[in-house]
């Protein structure tokens, strides 16, 4: 029987599975990995691993997570990379969950070809009343003609790229910025800037497959943002900058792009720091670099999505150096 695995932002995963057991019955050979607002993507990562080692089979695993471009989907596809057989779908409903308990009842039937029915029947799920209030069936347009390499010197715009809005961020593209975010903002491009990333193929892979409907995502260095910031032919993009550390920040600054306020989303924890709030950890280097930033001018607020107060930073600073301090005793 194939395995199923419930992966979600927070406790949905868990609800799901427990309400379909009310529908459905108990089902064996289903775990479930929550992502908790303390755990940084290396945690789920574990966390997911464990959940299938506990399913009788792991050859053919059928994944259900709730979000494209989120965390768990993310660390799901990074998992899954070399595992033919393994499936992943994302919508998690409840429908979604019920119909694949349904198939699989059907022992010869793989990973693939459940994920592929399950697809259309979620869909199913989804309706409206009253029932004028279906939308029309979507009418897709030929593809445009892909636009050649814009020559050198052009310029577009005012001729200096629009830097909508600024993001520290370790698990840099995800849930929470590909939808809140990103539509907040607006932006036409999401540009992650990362040395450590833009050397990763399976990352940076992932990234640009994370993006949302409609917003391209590149992956490029510190050296490249900083050619970009100062390219003509960039005038015509309003830009997301995701960076995965405020030292990265910093190094951009230095190099010349002119960056006057960031917000801190996620800083996980590691071996070193300590926990600010349930979303942000911070070492001595943090700390020193923050405050860096601070002195050059640049506003820093923290806040998970938009509709957030933005915390104290000057008393996240604080604490930061006071348990530090402690911790070096």
């Amino acid at each position: 029987m194939v395995g199923i695995v419930l992966a979600s932002h927070g406790e949905l995963a868990a609800g799901v599975r427990q309400t379909s057991s009310m529908v459905f019955g108990d089902q064996e050979n289903v775990a479930v990995v929550s992502l908790e607002p303390s755990m940084g993507p290396d945690d789920f990562r574990a966390n997911l691993e464990k959940a299938v080692a506990t399913l009788e089979d792991q050859e053919q695993v059928l994944f259900l997570v709730d979000l494209w471009g989120g965390t768990p989907f993310n660390q799901t596809t990074a998992f899954a990379k070399g595992h033919d057989t393994w499936a992943i779908v994302t919508g998690l409903s409840l429908p979604m969950v019920i119909e694949a308990f349904s198939a699989r009842f059907d022992s010869s039937k793989t990973a693939h070809e459940i994920a592929a029915h399950i697809v259309g029947e979620a869909r199913k799920g989804v309706r409206v009343l009253p029932e004028e209030l279906e939308p029309a069936p979507e009418v897709k347009a030929a593809p445009a003609a892909k636009a050649g390499a814009i020559a050198p010197g052009t310029v577009l715009g005012d001729g200096k790229i629009d830097i909508a809005a600024v993001r520290i961020d370790t698990r840099l593209l995800h849930g929470q910025v590909a939808t809140a975010w990103t539509k907040q903002i607006a932006p036409n491009r999401i540009i992650v800037v990362s040395d450590g990333v833009a050397h990763d193929e399976l990352r940076k892979t992932m990234i640009e497959q994370a993006a949302p409907p409609g917003v391209p995502a590149n992956v490029v260095p510190i050296s490249k943002m900083v050619e970009v910031a100062k390219d003509p032919r960039f005038g015509a993009t309003k830009a997301f900058l995701l960076f995965e550390t405020p030292q990265d920040l910093l190094r951009c600054i230095e190099g010349g792009v002119d960056i006057k306020k960031a917000n801190i989303g996620s800083m996980a924890h590691s071996v070193g720091k300590v926990v600010v709030t349930n979303a942000i950890a911070m070492g001595e280097d943090d700390v020193k670099t923050l405050e860096e930033l601070k002195a050059k001018g640049v506003e820093l607020e923290a806040r998970k999505v938009p509709s957030d107060s933005s915390e104290d930073i000057d008393a996240m600073l604080r604490k930061a150096k006071a348990e530090l301090a402690e911790q070096a005793k």
